[in-house]
């Protein structure tokens, strides 16, 4: 059997091409619910675009098949987590983990700082255990709360949460992109790591800047939504009490001890059900059906918060809308999305023209600084047309790698070069599996808030600012890797 045709650069381009003018005619149409079908139409004809191409090369059909099944595989993790935060989302409503969290957050927050404090409170959870998506799930759904009842931008504060959470996450040995990076490029972990604080602090300090300044303009000026008649609700509606924050503290807990997302979040989300068992069965028994008696009443209120979240009925707009919502359903939508991103990316990397592409661009790669800029911007645009950070950080390692290699260029630069293009902007595209993340837990679209998650688009142009000013690391002459030692680096700057 003849192999299969290499694509032409202008075969690569056409799905893209298309995919770009489709994602921009479902948000001229649909606005804000572009991702709730039409961006998930546009991935899938764009992914039938690039299966005729491929087709057409010489490609089989079983070929292309098995890579969609494979792609879509890879994101089983991210959907169990996704279904798993749904049903945390949900329980900790009910249980009253979240009003609590609200309540307390609306007593000690101050509005001028708030932006602020978000930021950093994310950031420090997020470095103690490595998930910027659980930082998002538990602390994020509150700091929202919380700004609302301030009367504080919800998308300033998205932002917040996002850039906070990604700084964390970038920094944390406990983070699995932070290891799959230096895995990739072939560094080793805390190599990789102080090498990132070249790009990674100078952006997170401008952010906290940005944030202070926002903070005090918009603190100021905001005017508490009937702050004390809303901290009266809450406190009416759930029983607020400081234990009522133990399933928050048992799931950071687990993810600091390295436990995975998906059952240190479940754990949470049970923990959260059994806590509204035994401390709000006022609540409970007015969402039941009398017929049901207590215990079967109990039963399914708590078993449908956490399939279909809670829908809290009362005549306060504000207070419906902080305290409803969760559930697993909550999630389909994104799954919907993030499995219609994978079949795309998987086409697109399985008939050769995602590789077309970045063969392209590497023969404009012509200096050092180039080469890193190159691999920055290959990142990123990965996270547009592959849609999974992870394929972000592994496909340009790989491509770049030998290239790295043949300028004596010392690995950690382009681990930090895909790490800067690829885990940090994989949040700012709505169809990236961690924007669609981010939006279905937050409530706000990645479009929006883009603009504010000032960390998450500084960080690639601060390393490209590093290339063009020089700063590298180059490998040493003759030097081995003997019992485990480090080969020693030297930074050069031009």
């Amino acid at each position: 059997m003849s192999q299969p045709r290499q694509p032409s650069l202008l075969q690569a381009l056409i799905p893209i091409a298309a995919l770009l003018l489709l994602l921009f005619l479902a948000v001229y149409y649909f606005g804000d619910d572009s991702s709730s079908g039409p961006n998930q139409i546009a991935l899938l004809l764009c992914a039938g675009v690039a299966t005729v191409i491929g087709r057409y090369n010489g490609y089989r059909r079983e070929q292309i098949e098995q890579a969609i099944v494979k792609g879509i595989s890879l994101t089983l993790g991210a959907i169990l987590i996704l279904l798993a935060v749904g049903s945390l989302i949900g329980s900790w409503l009910l249980s009253g983990t979240v009003p609590t969290m609200i309540y307390y957050g609306l007593k000690l927050l101050n509005p001028d700082y708030f932006y602020l404090s978000s930021c950093i409170i994310c950031a420090i959870v997020a470095l103690s255990i490595g998930s910027s998506w659980t930082v998002a799930a538990t602390i994020g759904v509150a700091l929202m709360g919380v700004a609302s009842g301030l009367g504080l931008s919800e998308v300033i504060c998205a932002g917040a949460i996002v850039s906070g959470a990604y700084f964390g996450d970038k920094l944390s040995p406990l983070s699995d992109t932070t290891n799959l990076a230096p895995a990739v490029a072939g560094t080793d972990l805390f190599t990789h790591i102080r090498f990132m604080l070249y790009s990674t602090l100078p952006s997170f300090a401008l952010t906290l800047v940005l944030f202070l300044i926002l903070g005090l303009q918009e603190g100021r000026g905001a005017q508490p939504v009937e702050l004390d008649a809303l901290l009266g609700s809450l406190s009416m509606q759930f029983h607020i009490a400081w234990y009522l924050l133990l399933p928050l503290g048992i799931t950071l807990f687990l993810a600091f001890r390295k436990l995975p997302a998906f059952p240190a979040i479940g754990i949470g989300a049970l923990f959260g059900a059994l806590m509204a068992v035994l401390f709000q069965q006022d609540f409970i028994q007015a969402q039941a059906d009398p017929s049901l008696g207590e215990v079967g009443g109990t039963i399914t209120v708590v078993w449908k918060a956490m399939y279909a979240g809670v829908n809290l009925e009362t005549p306060d707009p504000l207070l419906k809308d902080l305290l409803s919502g969760g559930g697993m359903g909550s999630m389909l939508n994104t799954i919907w999305l993030i499995i219609s991103a994978m079949t795309f990316g998987s086409v697109m990397e399985a008939t050769g023209l995602l590789q077309r592409v970045v063969q392209s661009l590497l023969k404009m790669a012509k200096s050092v600084a180039g080469l890193i800029i190159t691999t920055i911007s290959t990142a990123f645009g990965t996270n547009l047309i592959a849609a999974d950070q992870y394929i972000a950080i592994v496909m340009p390692g790989r491509m770049f790698k030998p290239e790295y290699e043949k300028r004596n260029l010392a690995p950690e630069n382009l681990s930090r070069a895909v790490e800067d293009g690829g885990t940090c902007t994989s949040a700012l595209i709505p169809w990236n599996t961690c924007g669609a993340y981010m939006q279905s837990v937050l409530l706000v679209n990645p479009f929006d808030y883009a603009l504010y998650a000032f960390f998450n688009w500084l960080t690639p142009l601060t390393g490209i600012l590093l290339a063009l000013l020089g700063v590298k690391r180059l490998q040493q002459p003759n030097t081995q890797l003997n019992g485990g030692e480090e080969a020693e680096h030297a930074v050069q700057t031009r």
